[in-house]
């Protein structure tokens, strides 16, 4: 018979480990009793067992109260809503007579010339300055003719508008008199917070002040929601109610990160839905307010679009970028040598993933500002440089209008482009080419996704189209999928369609 010599080795060690872990176990049990008050006599150890020293008592952790694990929530509320103000306005609004009263029409008391009636409205503002700033809402305060804010401690102060931005719906206030003692709330990088991120939301709901509520960091970025020419909101479910606009959107480190501006509600109040303007919009715009009393934004020139899963196979894109429709005539965009059907990739080095996103990539730059762009063309990679101008058309950076891709041409009927419907469809003098959509069928596929009378096409696989005539050869010679350039209300878009 053979032996595993290192096996019973082994096993002889392993007994041993054994052997000691029984010790110890059996000397935390004593150590336990130790700690814990007696309540009989102690058991009587082995020699073994008392040869292992007992562990010196330990100290009693601090009481911590059930119902407060932890004061952070607290600690950041408290200081919070020292900087968070009420604001309440005044505005004088005219009516008719007719309107005003059941009792008296038109040649009543006032002759029919309309009375003044005030209107008042509460809202609230974000100290940010030691010299009285407060940063709020727009809507909290336009054509407002009287604006007071009080404080937490009770103070009451006048106010002034220092300047406002409806298109950001982002606005400034200034104290008036003798101010002392504010309490300021720190500005964070709101590029920073992290989705789940538990935040505070501090306001004025339904004229309540003060109040705190709390919740997470919904979602970031959303933008083309349609409250506001330029979104970029913090979504949160913190709860937000008619009041807490212009109030705060704090983090667990006491800065603010957003303004509280909307909420997506049924029945006008909070549904766990709330929308705040980010402090990384917000501040660019707040400096401009203060410095110039307005806000100077950058102007491309272009009309873009979002790339679906079938543009970006198209045009060979990957996940990032937005198509460019159409460039404008003597924009920067043009002079810079950008043309439509590029994909617009970065600008100034920053990603662009979407057209709210380019929209506000480009806002937050000033008139004047070189900055490069990266472009796909053609599926390779082209860089120019951009020297942005004012922006002074309120639709020049918006996305073109929405519309639906069709699947087929089955049923549409083209018209030429000629000097009547060019004047009923109000069609520039620089579109030069075109057919108009003169009918879609009812049942056919292209009116189901869509397609209407007054489209105008303008290329057909990014080649122009002069007539029906022409446009008829460039889809019979076309592969399985067309590409067309629509122009509608005055906005141009690509639909990737199905033949």
């Amino acid at each position: 018979m053979s032996y595993d010599h290192d096996s019973t080795r082994r096993g002889a060690i392993a007994g041993r480990v054994l052997l000691g872990s029984a010790a110890l176990a059996a000397a935390f049990c004593a150590w336990r009793f130790e700690l814990t008050p007696r309540v009989q006599a102690e058991p009587t150890r082995s020699p073994a067992i008392a040869a292992v020293p007992t562990p010196p008592p330990l100290s009693s952790p601090p009481a911590v109260s059930a119902a407060e694990p932890s004061n952070i929530v607290s600690d950041v509320a408290e200081r919070a809503v020292q900087s968070v103000v009420n604001i309440s306005t005044t505005r004088v609004a005219r009516q008719r007579d007719i309107d005003a009263s059941p009792f008296f029409g038109p040649f009543g008391p006032h002759g029919g010339q309309g009375m003044e009636r005030k209107e008042n409205s509460l809202g609230s503002g974000v100290i940010v300055g030691q010299d009285g700033v407060i940063l709020t809402n727009n809507h909290v305060v336009e054509q407002a003719s009287t604006i007071r804010v009080k404080l937490v401690d009770g103070r009451e102060f006048g106010a002034r508008l220092v300047g406002a931005d409806p298109r950001s719906d982002v606005a400034v206030l200034r104290l008036e008199g003798k101010v002392s003692g504010l309490k300021t709330l720190p500005l964070a990088d709101s590029e920073r917070l992290r989705l789940g991120e538990t935040v505070l939301a501090i306001g004025s709901p339904f004229g309540m002040s003060q109040t705190v509520t709390m919740g997470i960091v919904s979602a970031k970025g959303r933008a083309d929601l349609g409250i506001n020419d330029y979104e970029d909101f913090i979504q949160t479910d913190a709860a937000i109610n008619p009041g807490n606009s212009g109030g705060a959107l704090v983090n667990l480190r006491g800065e603010l990160v957003g303004i509280n501006t909307a909420i997506l509600s049924r029945s006008g109040g909070s549904q766990g839905i709330g929308f705040a303007i980010p402090t990384n919009l917000a501040r660019p715009i707040m400096e401009g307010l203060l410095k110039d009393g307005h806000v100077s934004r950058g102007w491309l020139g272009v009309g873009i679009q979002d790339l679906d899963a079938e543009l970006r196979e198209a045009f060979g894109a990957g996940q990032r970028g937005v198509l460019v429709t159409e460039v404008q005539q003597n924009s920067p965009a043009e002079k810079a040598g950008v043309k439509r059907g590029d994909v617009l990739m970065r600008l100034d080095g920053q990603p662009i993933d979407s057209t709210g996103h380019l929209r506000n990539a480009v806002a937050a730059h000033a008139a004047g500002t070189k900055v490069p762009v990266e472009l796909l063309r053609d599926k390779k990679t082209v860089q120019v440089e951009v020297t942005l101008t004012q922006a002074t058309d309120p639709h020049a950076a918006q996305a073109p209008a929405a519309g639906k891709e069709a699947s087929g041409l089955a049923g549409v009927t083209v018209a030429p482009l000629d000097a009547r419907m060019r004047q009923q469809l109000e069609i520039p003098e620089e579109v030069r080419v075109g057919v108009v959509v003169s009918d879609v069928a009812d049942d056919s596929a292209a009116a189901r996704v869509g397609l209407r009378p007054g489209d105008v096409i303008l290329e057909v696989n990014r080649q122009p189209v002069a007539d029906p005539a022409l446009f008829a050869r460039l889809v019979q010679g076309s592969g399985p999928r067309l590409l067309l350039l629509v122009l509608r209300d005055g906005r141009a878009r690509y639909l990737l369609l199905a033949k």
